[in-house]
């Protein structure tokens, strides 16, 4: 087994038993699903719901901040609201969307 240190394969992802699965269009995997639907009512959520992992999830979550931070968006303003749905939509379901099977993160040049 792994040192869980960070280095080597990551480790399989546990799916909690009784959890909802999906087939991650991130990680092109069976994986644990979202527990809700984000924007109920909006047709990408339910996208997002049936084909987006937790995990893939959080990794957007994350990446959101960055385009909030980079852009100054104030999500009070539609405007905003598109334009992350629009990017969204390109993170999950555009072109180059899944993570290649031998994905690692890019090194920092130093």
């Amino acid at each position: 087994m792994g040192c869980g240190c960070g280095s080597g394969p990551p480790s399989p992802v546990t799916i909690e038993p009784g959890a909802r699965k999906v087939f991650c269009v991130k990680f092109q995997r069976e994986m644990q699903g979202l527990d809700e639907v984000p924007f109920e009512g909006h047709p990408l959520g339910q996208r997002i719901y049936d084909n987006v992992s937790k995990e893939a999830w959080k990794m957007w979550l994350e990446h959101m901040k960055m385009l909030m931070n980079e852009y100054r968006l104030n999500l009070g303003t539609p405007e905003a609201q598109e334009f992350l749905l629009k990017q969204m939509e390109e993170y999950f379901f555009g072109q180059g969307a899944a993570l290649p099977p031998d994905y690692v993160p890019p090194q920092q040049k130093g």
